[in-house]
């Protein structure tokens, strides 16, 4: 595998970087701009990703406008905020009906517009104006975007009836294509942008991920959604490549990527593929920027841990069991270990003598060769896409009794959006809670709290908009109650002690506030800071983490545990956590 170097590839005008939160888009996507800058070309980089830290990578106050880097003439870096991006276009799409709509429907319409979808139309709508100017189409030889569109906001984009009026005119409610109201003088614009993206002569897709199974996985679905949508110049890059050991939990470290590698999807196979290698240090500063690709600085954290103590996974299932929660989420990312933990937490109160059942979402978990049923524990698992699809053909059935052929497509393409498949998932928990109402239920995998304000929504105000976004069973109308009772329910946040996992993990604590829901724990995953590696490189590596183990500890308030980084499969990391 070639090492990334944008000297030795051909690049063309348009770079959009992808992947999975955490894999390292941010910094692929600067060190190649201040390459390409550093050889002479005029260069434009923009993020908009919600929890970019570009600010930090060239330590200089970012614009919307742009602000030229001194210490690299050529780059130009321009820092979008979707998330504001998407409160103002909220605003002005809810402006018009203040005043003129009942309270109950003007909060129902804001939380339609609150959404992970939301923030991607924000952001496409911000970079679309980049692609589309002609001023600077002249002005630079490059422009890199830190975060392409997904597959699901181009094909909203895409369809006919999404540009009518939603907000005035639609009486069917769907979750995730509302933010489109109002945007019909954008559709020239976007249409212009998609026609770019689509455009391999102009265009390339460079898909990051790390060495592992899931960043993977989700590279290989980005892959494949966007080349179904016509933009197939697409390459891979894979940062973070461990080169050699020296050490047990560097040769451990370096056989589990080479087997996640060796499993790639079969949508990567035929990608050119690049790779980046480990670096020991965070991506800060011109000269780290400029030495990810060239060389590694093993520059060691001096910064020392503010916790006094830090908790171990078994003293959280202790408070669990001490405190009699009858509901546990593991929540946080894909990537992260939600399934791991989920079935440590099951297995540590089973053996505190408690009836538990664990249910879980990973198709990969297995859990039923892992986990042993007793009289203590009993487990499942919930297939995500049989769900989704049992839920879609209940709306589409319905629909189509009254619906336009052009509505129908309209309605397909909102049944594909992530909160559509978090709402059918959770009917499938409801109903195994409900059956379990005399035992602990662990679940892996929760929905956002978005997601149960939509459900709230359509259970409170259902006459008042006319919803028939399927029918809401009584199961997850009692169930919505039970999970805003701290005294019943528990979330544990899951997270790793780097920026992006930590960042993402603290909105979606702020999402389930927003619903009533108050997490307490929050563990920290895969941790080299507590491995105990001499290998030179880890070891500076872990010591980058105790900036993200204090900022987590500050947050919860010392309620916090680490679990090492372990190379083990998942039978042995759990007896390993308990």
């Amino acid at each position: 595998m070639n090492l990334f170097n944008p000297q030795m590839i051909t690049l063309t005008k348009y770079l959009f970087y992808t992947g999975k939160g955490g894999v390292g888009k941010t910094s692929a996507a600067c060190a190649t701009a201040v390459s390409l800058a550093d050889s002479g070309k005029q260069v434009l980089l923009i993020s908009t990703d919600p929890a970019s830290n570009l600010q930090d990578v060239f330590r200089t106050e970012l614009t919307v406008q742009g602000v030229a880097i001194s210490e690299v003439p050529g780059l130009v870096v321009a820092n979008l905020d979707p998330i504001q991006a998407a409160a103002e276009y909220r605003e002005s799409v809810l402006a018009p009906y203040q005043g003129k709509l009942p309270a109950a429907v003007l909060q129902h319409m804001a939380e339609q517009l609150s959404g992970s979808c939301t923030v991607e139309i924000a952001a496409f709508n911000e970079f679309s104006r980049f692609i589309t100017d002609e001023t600077l189409q002249r002005q630079y030889d490059h422009i890199l975007f830190d975060t392409a569109p997904t597959g699901h906001t181009l094909r909203m984009l895409q369809l006919p009836s999404a540009w009518n009026n939603f907000i005035n005119e639609s009486t069917h409610g769907v979750s995730c294509l509302g933010q489109l109201a109002g945007l019909e003088s954008k559709k020239a614009m976007y249409k212009q942008a998609g026609e770019t993206l689509a455009d391999g002569t102009q265009t390339t897709l460079l898909l990051i991920s790390r060495p592992e199974s899931a960043p993977l996985k989700e590279a290989a679905r980005a892959a494949q959604e966007l080349s179904d949508l016509g933009v197939t110049n697409q390459a891979l890059v894979i940062n973070g490549m461990l080169t050699a050991y020296d050490d047990n939990i560097s040769e451990s470290l370096y056989h589990k990527q080479q087997q996640a590698l060796a499993a790639m999807p079969p949508a990567l196979a035929g990608l050119t593929t690049l790779s980046i290698p480990l670096r020991a240090y965070s991506i800060t500063g011109i000269d780290n920027v400029r030495a990810l690709l060239t060389q590694d600085q093993f520059i060691v954290c001096d910064e020392p841990s503010q916790a006094e103590t830090i908790p171990q996974l078994s003293q959280v299932i202790d408070d669990l069991h001490r405190t009699n929660k009858k509901v546990i989420f593991t929540m946080g990312k894909g990537g992260v270990g939600k399934t791991t933990i989920a079935a440590a937490i099951a297995l540590g109160l089973a053996a505190r003598g408690q009836k538990v059942h664990l249910t879980t979402t990973d198709p990969a978990a297995h859990l039923q060769f892992v986990i042993s049923e007793n009289a203590n524990i009993t487990t499942s698992r919930i297939d995500e896409q049989a769900e989704l699809k049992k839920y879609q053909d209940e709306v589409l059935t319905k629909a189509c009794q009254t619906m336009s052929a052009a509505d129908v497509a309209y309605l397909k393409e909102d049944l594909r959006s992530p909160c559509t498949q978090e709402i059918a998932v959770f009917r499938a928990f409801a109903q195994i809670v409900e059956k379990a109402e005399a035992e602990i239920v662990v679940i892996d995998t929760a929905p956002t709290g978005h997601t149960l304000l939509l459900l709230d929504s359509t259970q409170s105000y259902h006459k008042e908009i006319e919803r028939s976004h399927g029918d809401i069973p009584e199961e997850v109308k009692k169930l919505l109650p039970r999970l805003r009772n701290a005294a019943e329910t528990e979330v544990i946040i899951i997270t790793l002690a780097e920026a992006t996992p930590v960042y993402e993990a603290l909105r979606l604590e702020e999402d389930l506030e927003r619903a009533g829901i108050a997490s307490k724990w929050w563990v920290i995953n895969a941790s080299l800071y507590h491995t105990g590696t001499t290998n030179h490189l880890l070891k500076a590596k872990a010591s980058n983490e105790v900036k993200w183990i204090n900022k987590v500890n500050q947050h919860a308030r010392g309620r916090f545990a680490i679990i090492a980084w372990s190379a083990a499969d998942i039978k042995d990391e759990l007896l390993l956590t308990l």
